[in-house]
């Protein structure tokens, strides 16, 4: 049997920083980002289907979530303002992160290649499935620049106005009623979120 290095590439996930051209009170990497991501797109998928009719498989979104950004460890985390300075520079990204993707299933045995290509292929998504994952990847973004700003690092604070435009154009019932019941709280300190929960 041939040895495989698709699991070691992505246990570098965590040596990858995010938000890297900005000062940050505590650093975050890919995979525990990815891992935010995925808990937050489980989420929206079972609110949707409990409260607005909806017949998604969460599971498998929050799958699709957790291997959002698998590509980036082959490419790096670019930031934001460079990844979109222009349209241009962006279809040559995507173009990048595609031949990642790729790159990635190529490193896997042969019988396991579909499994996880329906992973990550984006073009094997559904839009509904893709658009719970980028509504979760925004949020969860924009939760860390609330974590920031709490913490009186207003670095943050440009990046928290352009996230609040994107959640904005990717809006649905399911968003944003996750948004009012559960966003407040990472404003909110440890002692301020435990006082209604003692052990």
């Amino acid at each position: 049997m041939t040895q495989s290095h698709f699991f070691a590439h992505l246990s570098r996930l965590k040596l990858i920083n995010r938000w890297p051209l900005m000062r940050n009170v505590r650093t975050e990497n890919v995979s525990e980002h990815s891992l935010q991501v995925a808990m937050v797109a489980h989420a929206l998928a079972v609110i949707k289907n409990q409260k607005f009719g909806g017949n998604l498989n969460a599971e498998r979104i929050a799958m699709l979530a957790l291997y959002h950004d698998a590509s980036e460890v082959l490419t790096g985390d670019l930031p934001t303002p460079v990844k979109y300075y222009n349209t241009r520079i962006a279809h040559e990204y995507k173009e990048i992160e595609k031949i990642a993707r790729q790159k990635l299933i190529e490193m896997l045995p042969a019988e396991l290649q579909d499994a996880y290509r329906t992973l990550l292929d984006d073009n094997l998504h559904s839009p509904e499935e893709s658009a719970i994952v980028k509504q979760a990847d925004a949020l969860c973004a924009y939760l860390k620049c609330l974590e920031e700003l709490s913490a009186g690092n207003n670095e943050f604070s440009l990046a928290k106005t352009r996230l609040e435009k994107t959640l904005r154009q990717r809006s649905s019932d399911e968003m944003n009623w996750f948004v009012t019941v559960f966003v407040p709280s990472f404003s909110l300190s440890l002692d301020e979120i435990s006082q209604d929960t003692p052990l």
